[in-house]
C-alpha cells in the first residue's frame, strides 16, 4: 500500500513538472524606477512629475506604487499577471506588504490596480473600481494615456494619504475580505520534483517507518509554498519584498 501511494505521488509529480514545461514562461520588466514605462506612453516630464509624487507617498506613509505600462500580457490575464509581478518585484514593505502597482497593458487595452495585502482595508476593489472608471477609462477612450495615468495615481496617492475630500466616498473604505493564493512558484516545484524522485525511489527500496515520514515531508512541502521572491531591482529604487494575493480591479477601454 505504500508503494502504492509513492509512485502515485511520483506520477502526480511528473505530470505537474510537464505541464510546466508546457506553459510559456513570462517574463517581467526590470524594475528600474518607481514608474516602468515600456510601451511609452508617458515623456520624461510626466515619468519624472510621478517619480516625485511617487517617492513623496512612500516617505510620508510607507506605501509603494509603481506605475507601469507593458507592450503586452504574454497571453496571460491581467489579474494574473498583476499579482506576480508585484511579488516578483517585492513591492511594498516585508512586514506589512504595503504595496500597490498600477498596471497599463496597451495590447490587450486592459488596465488594473493591483493590491497588496496590508493595503486592502484602504484600497479596496470598489475604491479601485472607482478609480478606474472615473480617473482613468475616460481619458484612456480619447486616447490621453499620460492623461488618464497621472490622474489614476493623483487618486491612488490621495486616497493613501488620506487626504479629505479627494478619496472616493468613505463607505467605500471598508475593509476588503483577506485573499489567500496557493500558487506555488515554479522553482519550489521543480526542487520537490527533482528532490521527490529521489525520495520516492529511496522510500520505494527502504519500505517500513522510513518511507511512511518521507512520505509526510513531502505531502507538507507539497502544501507549503508562497512566493514571496523578488529580482530584477535597480540600485536606486526597490521593493522591499512585500507580497500580493489578487486584491483590485481592473477595466478595458
Amino acid at each position: 500500500m505504500i508503494r502504492r501511494a509513492a509512485f502515485t505521488l511520483f506520477a502526480w509529480l511528473c505530470l505537474t513538472c510537464v505541464g510546466l514545461a508546457q506553459t510559456p514562461a513570462i517574463t517581467f520588466p526590470v524594475l528600474t524606477g518607481r514608474v516602468v514605462d515600456e510601451a511609452g506612453l508617458l515623456t520624461t516630464s510626466d515619468r519624472a512629475s510621478l517619480t516625485a509624487s511617487l517617492a513623496d507617498l512612500e516617505a510620508k506613509t510607507t506605501a509603494q506604487l509603481v506605475v507601469v505600462t507593458l507592450k503586452s500580457l504574454q497571453g496571460t490575464t491581467i489579474e494574473g499577471y498583476g499579482y506576480q509581478l508585484g511579488r516578483h518585484w517585492g513591492i511594498g514593505q516585508k512586514d506589512k506588504d504595503s504595496g500597490a502597482l498600477l498596471i497599463v497593458a496597451t495590447a490587450e487595452r486592459k488596465v488594473r490596480i493591483e493590491v497588496g495585502y496590508g493595503l486592502e482595508g484602504t484600497l479596496t476593489d470598489a475604491a479601485t473600481k472607482l478609480i478606474i472608471e472615473n480617473a482613468i477609462l475616460p481619458a484612456f477612450k480619447t486616447g490621453d494615456f499620460a492623461g488618464g495615468i497621472k490622474s489614476g495615481t493623483d487618486q491612488i496617492v490621495q486616497l493613501l494619504r488620506g487626504d479629505a475630500g479627494s478619496a472616493p466616498p468613505a463607505q467605500l473604505r471598508t475593509a476588503a475580505p483577506a485573499r489567500s493564493s496557493t500558487t506555488m512558484p515554479v522553482w519550489l516545484v521543480i526542487v520537490l520534483g527533482v528532490g521527490g524522485v529521489g525520495l520516492l525511489i529511496y522510500c520505494a527500496i527502504a519500505g517500513g517507518a522510513a518511507c511512511r515520514g518521507i512520505m509526510q515531508l513531502l505531502f507538507l512541502l507539497a502544501l507549503s509554498g508562497r512566493s514571496g521572491s523578488s529580482s530584477g531591482r535597480s540600485s536606486s529604487f526597490s521593493g522591499g519584498g512585500g507580497s500580493f494575493g489578487g486584491g483590485g480591479s481592473s477595466g478595458s477601454w
